[in-house]
Order: structure tokens, then sequence, then C-alpha cells
């Protein structure tokens, strides 16, 4: 699977990133996108970083130098998305972060040297909540079929979404994703925000993603996971299909801030 559009524009620095992250207090929920399928979500001085793949040669940002993380979430245990280096270097900066992950990744990652006191092991229909200057957060887990659901009564599901809630925001970001029966069901109590849905290869079809968005009424859907030029297939399939839904492209690196509802 590619990342997405391919390096950082021209003039782009790795330290402005983290100081523009750093500096951002919004009343919604920002989202900055880190390639792949990774992204940062803050909210007030709260930051998670999801999926966040820093080892590859065109990394928006320096895992050693991320100092900020709250906490950081892995939807499951392949390299693009349990990136160990990155992550194990991002703990050491951020000292109270902890690892999310699906249950059954948990020996992977300490296998690749993550301890287990900085995991928080998680499965479908679970919640994880965080608590910081009275500021409170929750992540919840829904399975996600990459491209089957391939559940086991011991180790779970081991490919997971998380949708992450501030207040009456809840940003859902599906990992690696095909379309199963069930999702929408799943999805639909949660008020999506915003989607962050992976299009292309096993994952959901252009016109797939925009159903489900339009199925879970999700106030905004965004692409992300995929080949370089199927943004545009997502572009003319939105405004000529789904004129009504809300939708962000994002450019590596860029932030971008919910709208108020």
């Amino acid at each position: 699977m590619g990342c997405g559009p391919g390096p950082p524009p021209k003039g782009f620095h790795h330290v402005n990133l983290i100081q523009d992250i750093d500096q951002t207090l919004t009343a919604t929920p920002t989202l900055w996108w880190l390639g792949r399928a990774g992204f940062v979500v803050r909210f007030a001085n709260i930051t998670f970083y999801v999926d966040p793949f820093l080892s590859g040669p065109n990394a928006l940002l320096a895992a050693a130098n991320i100092k900020n993380a709250d906490m950081i979430l892995a939807t499951h245990a392949h390299p693009g998305h349990l990136d160990a280096p990155a992550i194990l270097a991002m703990l050491e900066g951020s000292k109270t972060a902890k690892l999310i992950l699906p249950k059954s990744a948990a020996d992977q990652a300490h296998a690749a040297g993550i301890p287990y006191p900085r995991m928080t092991t998680t499965d479908a229909d679970l919640r994880v909540e965080y608590f910081k200057d009275n500021l409170y957060a929750r992540v919840y887990a829904v399975p996600s079929a990459h491209p089957e659901l391939d559940r086991t009564p011991l180790g779970g599901y081991p490919y997971l979404g998380y949708l992450i809630r501030f207040g009456r925001w809840t940003i859902y970001h599906a990992g690696d994703c095909a379309h199963y029966d069930s999702l929408a069901e799943r999805l639909r109590p949660y008020n999506v925000s915003v989607a962050l849905l992976p299009i292309g290869g096993k994952n959901f079809s252009v016109s797939e993603a925009g159903q489900l968005a339009e199925d879970i009424g999700a106030k905004w859907v965004a692409p992300m996971h995929y080949e370089p030029g199927r943004e545009s297939d997502f572009i003319a399939h939105m405004l000529g299909r789904r004129p009504h839904q809300q939708f962000m492209v994002f450019q590596p690196g860029e932030k971008w801030t919910v709208p108020e509802e």
C-alpha cells in the first residue's frame, strides 16, 4: 500500500511542524496528516498520534524530536502502523505516553523492545480513557477487516479502528479496513464528526468510503493510505456523486481544524 502523495512540500521542516502542534490550541479538534495512515489529533493540549510511520525516507517528523505525545495509537501490528523503532523513540521523549494497541499485538510490540508497562491493550467494544488538566478523552475500538476480521477467541480482533472522542466531536480512524456488513451499524451510535478512511488496494473502494460516510452520518470524510493519484478519483466521486457530503483531502503535513458545527 502506498503512502499517498510523496515527499513533504518544499521548505518543509520537521521542527516547525512540532512547534505548530505544540502551539495549536483550538476549540475543536485539529488534525495533521503524516502520510500513509498517520495522523496527529490534538484537542486543547491533548495530543494523540495514530499509526505514525516515521521510519521511511519521507517521514514528516523525526520520532526522536517528539516530546508531546500523550497517547500513541496503533491500529494493528503491521510495520506501517506499528512502527516499533519510531514508537520507542516517541515513548522515550514523551515520558508519560502509552501505546494503545490490539491485545493480539502486544507480544510482537514487546519483542520489538516496547515495555509492557508502556502499553495499554484494547479490543472491540472496549474503551480507553485519558484525563489531562481537567480534560477528558475516550478512545473506543471497533473491528476492522483487513480484508477479513480474523478474530480469535484469545487474541480478539487483530485489526482495529479507533473512535477518538473529545467532548461532542468524534474522529474515526479506520486503520486498514475493507467493507463488512455490520461496520456502519457499529459506527452509527458514535455520531462521527470526521471519518478517516483508507482507499484502494484491499481497503475501501472510493465509492464504498463515500457510502460508509453517508451511512454513518459523518459530517466530514477524508481519504488516507492511498496510492498517489487516487485522491483525484476520490474528489471526482464526491463532487459528482455525493455533492452534499463534506470532505477534506490532506496534503502531507497539512493542518486542518474541524469546523464548528
